[in-house]
């Protein structure tokens, strides 16, 4: 008898991990804008209860259920983000400015002053835009994750560690061998069941040497473990100290001067260095580069040349609001270059199947005699799974055989019974469409029209698909681009002479709001599916496991949410909200209004400038670039390059978070160069995933340290290789543990600021 894919018990931890990581996703989004899944962590600790109650259990705990837990957790866990209140939510209640609205064409810069609404209006909103981004994602399943069989990196390795953890090798190289064509190549067969029945093969029925993995992997996962509870113990004891002595949270390193009139100062929170930790030393570099930019270059310009005539910290009138303009246009300028690149991508990707199909006619053969120069029938290049077409069926002797790889591939999918039904599909996601557009009328129906709220919900249906396909071949769901480019397009359908400021501005972050929620929860909803799919879960009892998350999620993270802005200043000190300050300024700058002294044009110069960096990072993951490599292989100067949503990042961050992630980023470098980074045997990711314009670990998931496939030549490397993926996957677990620590210790401060407990 198989085991069940879906328990009530498996449900219940899922939903617990997820709540806990629902406040510690709340307290960074609201501080930076950050935050994670945490599906690694999730996995783990739900692996660990299960285990520790494992003589209590009437029957095993199975790996079947522990992909039900990430996915709970993870759709609990991401409604801060999905639901808008780390950014537009507060954007609405705290940022329209006073003052009476008007046509734009006026003159005047009142907005009618902050959106505010209640409790029961906010689940409203929530419950209507939590949906349709999970069920628009499963007829995506089969297309990108069983036929194209995108990698969706942070699914494969979560896969990787529950197949560790449940005994499914002697090594996490093993678990990587396991896995390792579905993520090389992606022309490889991939069965319903590849690395728990392959694990099977390769151990063979011998009781000791079963005996032994077992006592390994035992030791394995409770080192982990500890791992985990002794770095979430130090960031906690921090985050209560930092209560009683607020002081700890700006150390004025560089000196008072720099830190009284420029906010050069030091935040050594262990949760913010577990992020750099994460995010990799490439991305960290880029944000210290852009907060070296903003404030010790651009800052100082726009106080001395009067751009900024406020204090520094004012974001009014002071150079950290002048500074976000900058960093506002860089991040347009990477989001529509690279979601521009998805779009055009897959036409390149065919560009070798069309030429050869043309010289394999009379007039290509009639064209080729006449060049000067012999022309290929078959081209060398190799173009990524973003693209639909391989190098296998580009080639004219293979046509013949993609049609029978495509029924293959289906072949490969779960049984019918654990699918969810295209009649589901059709029912649910036209009703989830409409729930949001009717919740939308009843919250801001004074505001936005039926029609536009359909509109926003369409348009985010289909950029979802632009978001799951990046999140699939690159770890990244581009979700700030989305949401950016939503605000751009929607300002065409909110012209302002035909629409008053309050309305063009609230219906242009709500369409963005639309926009994000349902690219993330698609991406999430891919990722979680990713890893089922190689540990043979059931998609069906995924599926209800995220909705039934999303709907707790939904109502939860309002009540955190509301609990943070009742008893903290917001924006304050303790939150600003630098990202509600990101979406009020692009929905300004969309519909018409003005700017400070000389933004537009230290912003059109930035813009124009990471255009063409960005270009030349796409271009550096071309084979033209990397010596002939497959495409996706980058280039080693490509590092070197500053990506443009890093350094908006480090701009409109204060100076304090980026110090500390930079200094985890240095950990995370001397930790890879200290176990086989420098023989290529692994690498850190150092793409930020971007959730709300932030590096997430968003995203769409945890930034992972990911080894690169290559086989070990000897039984020397293969010690090595295994060392080096043991702590690759330690020094994620001490990230994640340095971060839940600061994050759930946050509601023991929040109890202590509600009861006015004072400060030393």
């Amino acid at each position: 008898m198989p085991p069940p894919s879906f328990t009530l018990r498996s449900l219940l931890v899922g939903l617990v991990i997820g709540a806990l990581i629902t406040f510690s996703n709340t307290y960074f989004g609201l501080q930076t804008g950050w935050i994670s899944t945490m599906a690694m962590p999730s996995a783990l600790i739900g692996f660990s209860v299960f285990k520790v109650f494992s003589k209590y259990l009437s029957y095993p705990f199975t790996p079947i259920e522990n992909v039900l837990i990430q996915t709970v957790a993870g759709a609990v866990g991401t409604m801060p983000l999905g639901c808008g209140f780390v950014g537009v939510i507060p954007a609405l209640e705290f940022l329209i400015r006073d003052g009476e609205d008007g046509p734009s064409s006026d003159g005047g810069t009142g907005e009618g002053g902050p959106l505010r609404m209640n409790f029961w209006k906010l689940v409203l909103w929530s419950l209507g835009v939590c949906l349709f981004g999970v069920v628009f994602a499963v007829p995506l399943r089969k297309e990108v994750i069983v036929r194209e069989k995108l990698k969706f990196p942070s699914g494969t390795a979560s896969a990787l560690m529950l197949r560790v953890l449940h005994g499914g090798g002697n090594s996490e190289k093993d678990a990587q061998r396991s896995v390792a064509g579905s993520t090389r190549d992606q022309q490889d067969e991939e069965h319903a069941q590849p690395l728990l029945s392959r694990g099977v093969e390769e151990r063979g029925p011998m009781p000791q040497q079963v005996a032994q993995e077992s006592e390994e992997v035992k030791r394995d996962w409770r080192s982990k473990m500890r791992l985990l509870v002794g770095a979430f113990a130090l960031s906690g004891v921090y985050t209560l100290f930092s209560y009683f002595v607020p002081q700890v949270r700006d150390i004025p390193i560089l000196g008072v001067t720099l830190a009284s009139n420029w906010l050069w100062t030091l935040n050594p929170s262990p949760a913010y260095v577990g992020q750099g930790i994460i995010m990799g030393p490439s991305t960290c570099m880029h944000m210290l580069f852009g907060a070296a930019l903003g404030w010790g270059i651009l800052s100082p310009l726009a106080k001395a040349r009067g751009w900024a005539p406020g204090p520094v910290d004012s974001w009014e009138d002071g150079s950290k609001a002048w500074i976000v303009w900058v960093s506002l246009a860089i991040m347009l300028a990477d989001s529509i270059v690279s979601l521009g690149w998805l779009v055009v991508k897959p036409a390149v990707g065919a560009a070798p199947k069309i030429m050869n199909r043309f010289f394999n006619t009379r007039i290509g053969h009639w064209v080729a005699s006449k060049s000067p120069t012999p022309i290929p029938s078959r081209y060398s290049y190799q173009y990524s799974a973003l693209s639909p077409i391989s190098e296998e069926s580009s080639s004219p002797s293979n046509g013949a055989q993609s049609g029978l790889d495509s029924k293959t591939s289906d072949d490969d999918d779960a049984p019918p019974s654990q699918l969810i039904s295209m009649r589901t599909v059709l029912i649910l996601l036209p009703l989830t469409l409409i729930l949001n557009v009717i919740c939308m009328h009843v919250v801001f129906g004074d505001i936005i029209s039926p029609l536009l709220s359909s509109l926003a919900t369409l348009l985010a249906v289909l950029l979802s698909v632009m978001g799951v396909r990046a999140l699939g071949e690159t770890d990244l769901n581009p979700v700030s681009g989305i949401s950016k480019l939503t605000q751009l397009l929607f300002s065409i359908a909110t012209p302002s002479s035909h629409f008053s400021r309050r309305t063009a501005l609230v219906t242009n972050l709500l369409a963005g709001a639309v926009s994000e929620s349902g690219a993330l929860q698609a991406g999430d909803m891919m990722q979680d599916l990713k890893t089922g799919h190689l540990l043979g879960a059931s998609p069906k009892a995924q599926f209800y496991g995220q909705i039934i998350g999303s709907l707790v999620g939904a109502v939860l993270s309002t009540a955190v949410y509301k609990m943070y802005v009742n008893v903290y200043e917001v924006p304050g000190p303790m939150f600003q909200t630098p990202t509600a300050y990101v979406w009020i300024f692009t929905a300004r700058l969309v519909t018409g209004q003005g700017l400070p002294p000389m933004a537009w044009e230290a912003s059109t110069i930035a813009g124009a400038l990471f255009v063409a960096i960005t270009i030349l990072r796409i271009v550096a993951v071309s084979p033209v670039a990397n010596g002939g490599r497959p495409y996706g292989t980058p280039a080693p100067w490509r590092s070197w390059i500053p990506g443009g949503i890093a350094v908006a990042v480090g701009i409109f961050n204060v100076p304090s978070f980026t110090l500390a992630r930079a200094i985890g980023g240095v950990i995370a470098w001397w930790w890879s160069r200290g176990h086989g980074a420098s023989n290529g045997e692994l690498k850190p990711e150092t793409e930020p995933s971007q959730t709300d314009g932030l590096t997430q670990p968003a995203g769409s998931d945890d930034r992972r340290f990911i080894t690169s496939g290559r086989q070990p030549t000897s039984d020397a490397a293969t010690d090595r290789t295994d060392a080096a993926d043991a702590a690759a996957s330690s020094v994620v677990v001490l990230a994640s543990g340095l971060i839940l620590g600061e994050g759930i210790m946050s509601i023991v401060n929040l109890l202590l600021a509600s009861g006015d407990v004072p400060h030393l």
